[in-house]
Formats: C-alpha cells, structure tokens, sequence
C-alpha cells in the first residue's frame, strides 16, 4: 500500500469513527426532547423487528414532549409496548391515532450519570481510533518491509497518521464538551 493510501484510509476511517459516535450520542437524552431517543427502538411489525422512525413520523411538539404518528394505526400498541419495554423508563400516552412521550425533567444525580455515560463512550471512540492508528502503523511497517515505502516514508508517514489522530482526537473532546453541556442544562 501506498503513502497516500495509508494516510487516506487513516483519515477515512477516524472520519467513520467520530460519526459513529455521534450518532450513538444522539440516543443520550439530554433536557431537550429528540427524536433520536426513539427512533431506534424496534417493534415487532409483522413479524420483523423495525425501527420506530420506518413505522411512523416522529415530532416534537413542544421542548420536553415526543410525538409519533403511526403510518398504520394497527401498530400503535406494539409500538406502545415497545416504548414500554426499552430503557427510557417513559410511559407512553395514546388517544388512538399518536403516541405522545412526556419527557420528566432530569434530576441533578440523572444528568451527572448521563455524562459520566457520555464521557465513557467518548473514551470508547478514542480507544478506537487509537485502534485504527495502531493498525495502520502496522500496515505501513508491512510496506516498509515490503520495499514500497523508504525508511524515512515510513517515519513520516507514522508522524502523519499521529497528527490525524491527535485531530480527530480534538474533535471527540468538542463532541464530548457539546452533549455534556446539553445535558447539563435546566
């Protein structure tokens, strides 16, 4: 493998992995209502297990409220169930057309356990991307062995994909900073 194709499959893949994160730290709730706090959970349709946001529309109504409006209403109660089942601990009201969630406001102890969950999971995104540096060290010493980079390609290119680490790195601890502020506030 190439200089330049280690170092874009480097910078590809901590891309990858800091949109992962953020999409996983979409799912924490925060003092605000989001969609994304229901729109993974799955409901047995027919048989298969499907994703909230593929069975109806999920609004938010008002800050604190979640609505869903199901595409077939014969699926309001298994979606009801579902809500019930998953780890929001939010019970779900219907007047037979929508679900809506009613949020409760966070407690102090609440809001520092979410971000004590957020914090773990950042950390979890930047053992990964150290996880992806370290497999491409190796890949780049392979091709140092291999005779397709120089001694001093294969130096560089280690310092290079630092540099993209400690960047990608940079970027976590503002995704981190941003979630724990949301959930932090009244």
């Amino acid at each position: 493998m190439s200089f330049d194709g280690i170092k874009k499959d480097a910078k590809g893949r901590m891309e990858k992995a800091v949109a992962h994160l953020q999409d996983v730290l979409r799912s924490v709730r925060t003092s605000q209502a989001s969609g994304a706090l229901v729109e993974n959970i799955r409901v047995d349709y027919y048989g298969a297990a499907t994703p909230i946001s593929q069975l109806g529309a999920i609004s938010i109504p008002e800050p604190r409220q979640i609505a869903i409006k199901p595409f077939d209403p014969s699926i309001l109660q298994e979606m009801q169930k579902a809500i019930l089942k998953s780890d929001l601990g939010i019970n779900p009201q219907s007047d037979g057309k929508v679900l809506r969630l009613t949020l409760p406001q966070l407690s102090g102890e609440q809001r520092t356990k979410y971000a004590a969950r957020v914090k773990e999971m950042c950390e979890e995104g930047r053992i990964a991307m150290r996880n992806i540096r370290r497999e491409l060290n190796k890949t780049a010493d392979q091709a140092r062995k291999d005779s397709d980079l120089t001694e001093d390609e294969n130096k560089k290119l280690h310092d290079e994909i630092q540099k993209l680490l400690k960047s990608f790195e940079e970027q976590v601890d503002g995704v981190q900073e941003k979630k724990v502020t949301e959930i932090m506030e009244v």
